[in-house]
């Protein structure tokens, strides 16, 4: 890692990992394969900083701990990457068991279970299902139709004053690192 951090990914321990390593990664991965609209990637961290608001929306009294865990909810793509779903099912078993293995040491690194509870996971998984269809519908090039059909309906107020940003990865890594900060304090 950049850090100089060595991260076993066959074996992470939470003192490998470092929230630097990881806003940087994600700053850089792509999602939707990069094709989307605008200048700049639409980055997983900007992603999860989506999907941190999202959740505060859903669940305005949850704790801080578990608007962390929403950030990070895609952090292990800092060191492998964003597949999309039908790739992921291709790979097989092996790819959700890395994930959940580099999941669990990141989030005891940063003082969370290392399994979130079901219906905290159950609403950090309603707020990626909506960012994805703000994503969709925004800078992927879905029709509303199609975003409904693939993500399920989202209602306006929920998705009200929330766009899609194309930033440079710079300032996208800062506001990613910033807001696991603030939350982590909190918490």
């Amino acid at each position: 890692m950049l850090s100089g951090r060595r991260l076993d990914l066959l074996d992470p321990t939470p003192m490998d990992i470092e929230i630097e390593d990881i806003a940087h990664g994600l700053a850089f991965v792509a999602r939707w394969n990069g094709q989307t609209r605008g200048d700049y990637a639409y980055s997983v961290a900007e992603h999860s900083l989506l999907v941190e608001e999202i959740f505060g929306r859903l669940q305005p009294k949850a704790p801080s701990k578990w608007r962390l865990a929403a950030l990070l909810h895609d952090a292990p793509e800092y060191v492998i990457g964003d597949m999309i779903s039908p790739v992921k099912a291709a790979v097989g078993p092996g790819y959700g068991e890395l994930d959940d293995r580099l999941q669990a040491a990141i989030h005891i690194r940063f003082g969370l279970p290392a399994q979130v509870p079901a219906a905290i996971k159950k609403q950090i998984k309603k707020a990626d299902r909506i960012s994805a269809w703000l994503e969709a519908t925004q800078i992927a090039g879905f029709s509303v139709a199609e975003a409904d059909k693939f993500f399920g309906r989202v209602t306006p107020e929920l998705a009200e004053g929330l766009h899609i940003r194309l930033r440079p990865p710079v300032e996208v890594r800062r506001d990613f690192t910033d807001r696991h900060a603030t939350l982590l304090a909190q918490a």
